[in-house]
């Protein structure tokens, strides 16, 4: 469930104009900048009834391609959680490919639990007149067809407009082959005010030349599509988000417990032209 949280956020960049910025490392189309981002996660708050005692663990963010070749990501998010009667180590790790000039996506989740593969999710999707079609692989493989919705980078982009026109708070249906690849999510996001790094900012320095650089604050909140009326979020993320698409000091809320992530590490990779 995490990686639909924080892929989509995450890729939730914001181009804020004349922060000067370097464009070395942004893809031109987009403002997006291709790196790898480290993040050490700390449980913040847990309720009884989650039965999580404790728990630490590191996730690995990398985002790289162009308008012309495509966007990847690779995501590796890996956790040590403590029940008070034993210890698990889970793992995530995810892969997509999504290309925007012809509306398609592709992913691959595996998921373990003390090292033991507890399940693979595979598939693509495609945009049609009629929204869009969905073929599994894996576990299974069968066709779905879902309502018209936004791949992770459509969904960025959409950020990013919103952003530019003040736009605080705008909804959309998001599908990013998280859980069993089958379902789409309903999103709310909010966008503030731009702000500047103050005294004591969380992680800040980790941030490298962008230390000091304004960012946006951002929430989005995450609803099962079938919800209906006044339903509570599945889960909800939040962090500070850079021109470019970096982010840092990251919430991740899941109604029974509520992690954090401190940005530990950020490399910034050269973007490839298009030929």
């Amino acid at each position: 469930m995490f990686r639909s949280a924080f892929v989509a956020a995450a890729m939730a960049g914001a181009c804020i104009a004349g922060s000067g910025i370097t464009s070395a490392f942004a893809t031109p189309a987009t403002g997006l900048a291709p790196h790898r981002a480290v993040y050490d996660l700390q449980l913040k708050d847990a309720t009884e009834r989650s039965g999580i005692a404790g728990m630490y663990g590191r996730m690995v963010y990398e985002f790289n391609g162009s308008p012309c070749d495509g966007y990847t990501v690779s995501f590796r998010f890996v956790t040590q959680v403590n029940t008070g009667e034993e210890t698990r180590l889970t793992d995530q790790q995810t892969t997509t490919y999504e290309d925007l000039k012809s509306g398609s996506f592709r992913f691959l989740t595996r998921s373990f639990t003390d090292e033991k593969l507890d399940k693979e999710v595979r598939g693509s999707a495609r945009e049609d007149k009629n929204g869009v079609s969905v073929d599994l692989t894996a576990p299974d493989t069968r066709q779905v067809e879902l309502a018209a919705s936004r791949f992770p980078t459509e969904h960025m982009l959409d950020v990013i407009d919103s952003a530019k026109k003040g736009k605080r708070f705008f909804e959309s249906r998001l599908f990013d082959g998280s859980d069993a690849g089958d379902k789409t999510l309903m999103t709310t996001t909010v966008v503030g005010k731009k702000d500047t790094p103050k005294a004591g900012d969380p992680d800040a320095d980790k941030a490298g030349t962008f230390s000091k650089q304004a960012f946006w604050p951002v929430s989005i909140a995450y609803y099962n599509d079938t919800s209906e009326g006044d339903a509570l979020p599945v889960y909800r993320m939040s962090f500070k988000l850079y021109e470019n698409g970096i982010t840092r000091d990251l919430t991740m809320d899941y109604g029974e417990f509520v992690l954090t992530g401190k940005l530990a590490k950020l490399e910034m990779f050269k973007q490839q032209e298009c030929k």
